[in-house]
């Protein structure tokens, strides 16, 4: 029995929405987790992180093992309390930042090694060195596997030499994790583009055996249209009673494509990443609020989402904080961006449950600014 029940309320086509119910709160789906990386989501308090409707965020294995250490977080209690957060947490297993560190990589059967890109230092990160920062050190309630991810593009070759070598890492993470009633173990499903490789990864996954599942290896260069592709069939290859976790996307329509075709749960640093830079993202599509412009704009960024960020401020404000290189600039336009994504969220959940994901689809895809439902 998987550790968190997973609730599907309502399904329109392949979309769905439900609830995952944690120990430390549920989790509504469709989800985007807001990325805090070294235990922070850049620019914002987490009172500001939980007012966007945030359930649950993520933080990242390798960059807390580096720095401060994880040891030093099970010393300060934990990620939730050192970071100040209470709801769920997921935490990346670290196979993405050694595939971006790969100058600096070695992988073997037994483990990654790596050299830090702080001071040098070399680290060895196994399955069960992974679980045990994510599970006992920082205390995370959702862990993930640890995988080998490779780039796009990558031959047949190469791609099933990965998912082969991460479903063995998988098994080796479950007998790590054991049996735990309030942490979920997540697998991750490889293959880059190739179908074949997608069903033989979905299998050993399955043959293992995981409380929810995650589609990875994409976001990774391969472009919109290739993603979609691949998302036509790799999330109705995972079961259907387990939570589907889309790793590391992405732009709004990358969210509503791939809600459309059965994914349950996504992250991505976009967001606020984008915010720190002066863009701003609405229903009509992302906008730079360095532009000349927005100079004397008195209309706020959107007046119908529940974030001052988003609504008590105009244009002109925010394009004066942008080019004079305000700090304010860039936590507004993450606060607002993180409160964008979790209303299109919001409004998708409503969506489906109300019988009309077809035509918010099709509104969002006309820059409409689609209804919010009930």
């Amino acid at each position: 029995m998987a550790a968190f029940p997973f609730d599907i309320q309502a399904t329109e086509g392949a979309a769905r929405t439900g609830v995952l119910r944690t120990a430390r709160g549920d989790i509504r789906t469709p989800a985007f987790m807001p990325v805090g990386t070294a235990g922070t989501v850049k620019a914002l308090t987490m009172d500001q992180v939980r007012a966007t409707g945030a359930d649950i965020i993520l933080g990242n294995t390798v960059h807390l093992m580096l720095r401060p250490g994880a040891e030093r977080v099970k010393r300060l209690g934990g990620l939730h309390r050192f970071g100040g957060w209470d709801r769920p947490i997921l935490t990346d297993s670290g196979g993405f930042q050694v595939m971006s560190l790969s100058k600096l990589t070695k992988i073997t059967e037994e483990a990654a090694t790596f050299a830090s890109p702080i001071d040098g230092s070399r680290h060895v990160l196994s399955p069960e060195r992974s679980v045990e920062i994510q599970a006992d050190l920082l205390g995370s309630d959702i862990v993930m596997q640890l995988d080998e991810c490779i780039a796009w593009p990558a031959s047949e070759e190469r791609a099933a030499a990965a998912l082969r070598l991460s479903a063995r890492w998988g098994a080796r993470c479950k007998a790590a994790f054991g049996e735990r009633e309030t942490q979920a173990l997540f697998g991750i499903q490889q293959g880059s583009t190739f179908e074949v490789l997608r069903r033989e990864s979905s299998a050993r996954l399955i043959e293992t055996g995981y409380d929810g599942y995650a589609i990875g290896g994409l976001a990774v260069g391969e472009g919109h249209q290739a993603m979609c592709e691949v998302l036509d069939y790799a999330p109705g290859l995972l079961p259907a009673d387990r939570p589907r976790y889309l790793m590391g996307v992405g732009k709004p329509v990358d969210l509503v494509e791939a809600v459309a075709r059965g994914v349950d749960m996504f992250d991505c640093v976009l967001p606020t990443r984008a915010g720190r830079h002066g863009q701003a993202w609405t229903w009509a599509g992302p906008i730079n609020l360095k532009s000349a412009r927005f100079a004397e704009d008195e209309t706020p960024l959107d007046a119908d989402i529940a974030c001052p960020a988003s609504n008590a401020y105009t244009k002109a404000y925010l394009h004066h904080l942008v080019k004079s290189g305000e700090i304010l600039a860039q936590v507004m336009l993450s606060w607002h961006n993180l409160a964008f994504y979790q209303t299109l969220m919001a409004r998708m959940r409503s969506a489906i449950t109300e019988g009309r994901f077809a035509s918010f689809r099709a509104e969002f895809h006309a820059g409409l600014r689609p209804a919010a439902g009930q």
